[in-house]
């Protein structure tokens, strides 16, 4: 609570965003990351967050939220 109160008075306003991005899909098959399906989303330009976009409404949405493992790194054997 008291970090979303800190937010609200000082973070990002997430003015400056990318477009909208939809992930690729291979075979027909829906995107999915681990057990959530991934949509179109934006992503802020200042601080990285990444926000729902809905291409009818044409409207950035809540905020997306983070996966623990979503981005793995793949290591580097020499």
């Amino acid at each position: 609570m008291f970090q979303s109160l800190i937010d609200t008075l000082f973070g990002c306003s997430h003015q400056r965003t990318t477009f909208p991005l939809t992930p690729a899909r291979r075979n027909g098959a829906s995107a999915v990351s681990g057990t959530q399906r991934i949509g179109t989303y934006v992503t802020c330009l200042d601080c990285g967050r990444e926000f729902a976009y809905d291409w009818k409404a044409m409207r950035v949405g809540e905020a997306v939220p983070e996966s623990v493992g979503a981005v793995a790194t793949q290591p580097s054997y020499r």
